[in-house]
């Protein structure tokens, strides 16, 4: 997980603007090879020959050495071209599935030294980064773009989806006739939403500032969803929350598509089966303080109960008047949207 994170890192430096990623695309439409390292790490130690150089880097002069053969190899913080015309001697027992010379240097010099390398072939036209054991292929920036707003549409359609079943939740709710499928619907939903996200913001890190409509339209459909998630899994499994949130967490894709299998998985019932929420997600869509929430939820213990408490026992818990009144209002007003078939 952590090597994913570095990785994501590394796809950063390379969003369009950046001066290496300018670099790249410059050699790329010019139809040049080229092997880039970045660090010295392990990397002089396999490096034979060449020209020590210990100049700035400019865009424009990486692209001019990169004319000649061997690789470049510039400073960690890629302010420095190190060296240029260099020949990389990996070990060559060190598994590698490319083809090229240049692309297989690549390979086994990050595997081995750990360091960022690009290599950018001419006859394929391709750019690849390969970083310790990771290889990734970079795209031109409209096919980024492309497929990002593809993905976006796909998550748009699921987000419709999840907005029904949440109304449905909510009307399930207020009238206690909630089951465990419908719970597991509605937290499927979320984690799949979650996942298509995921790759989105991944598509993102590539984009750079080209990507700021998709990020901006991302952030619109994934608003208060881990908020949603978290008071779900608090109103239904109370005592097994981490775990419930781990397990959904860390569940393969396909067996999240299983909706059949989900409610033996997360309650471990092997029937459908009635199920009252404790109340805290419709409780914290009133204005109640959380602490006010709690004692009602500590005393009433669903929100079935807390709905049909008289004035009296409100009372003796809340104990004023006023925030009774209130709570009243917030809920009437709630159920009459929430009837109407409203998202609240």
């Amino acid at each position: 997980m952590e090597l994913e994170k570095d990785f994501v890192n590394v796809l950063k430096i390379l969003s369009p603007g950046t001066s290496i990623r300018t670099v790249l695309d410059d050699l790329m439409r010019a139809r040049m090879g080229a092997l880039i390292v970045v660090g010295t790490e392990g990397v002089l130690d396999i490096a034979d020959g060449g020209f020590r150089m210990n100049v700035d880097f400019t865009p424009q002069r990486l692209v001019e050495l990169s004319k000649m053969d061997g690789a470049i190899i510039l400073s960690e913080d890629m302010k420095k071209i190190l060296y240029s015309n260099t020949l990389l001697v990996p070990d060559a027992k060190i598994k590698t599935k490319e083809t090229g010379t240049r692309h297989q240097a690549a390979e086994r010099t990050a595997k081995q030294t750990g360091a960022i390398v690009f290599a950018v072939s001419e006859r394929r036209n391709k750019i690849t980064v390969y970083y310790g054991n990771q290889k990734y292929v970079l795209d031109e920036t409209s096919e980024i773009l492309r497929r990002a707003t593809e993905t976006l549409q796909i998550l748009e359609k699921q987000k419709e989806i999840f907005n029904d079943l949440m109304i449905n939740l909510n009307i399930l709710e207020i009238n206690n006739l909630v089951t465990l499928s419908d719970v597991c619907g509605v937290l499927q939903r979320i984690e799949i939403i979650k996942r298509i996200s995921d790759m989105v913001r991944r598509y993102l890190v590539e984009l750079g500032k080209e990507g700021i409509i998709v990020s901006m339209r991302l952030k619109e459909l994934t608003k208060n969803l881990n908020k949603e998630r978290e008071t779900i899994l608090q109103d239904y499994f109370k005592s097994k929350f981490s775990k419930v949130d781990t397990l959904l967490e860390e569940m393969n894709f396909d067996v999240l598509l299983e909706t059949s299998d989900l409610p033996k998985i997360l309650f471990e019932e092997l029937h459908d089966k009635s199920v009252s929420p404790r109340g805290i997600r419709i409780l914290n869509k009133t204005n109640l303080a959380m602490g006010q929430v709690e004692l009602l939820i500590n005393n009433f213990k669903t929100l079935d109960e807390i709905l049909n408490a008289d004035k009296e026992s409100l009372i003796k818990i809340l104990k004023d008047q006023k925030i009774i009144n209130s709570l009243n209002r917030d809920i009437g007003n709630l159920r009459e949207k929430i009837m109407a078939g409203k998202l609240v």
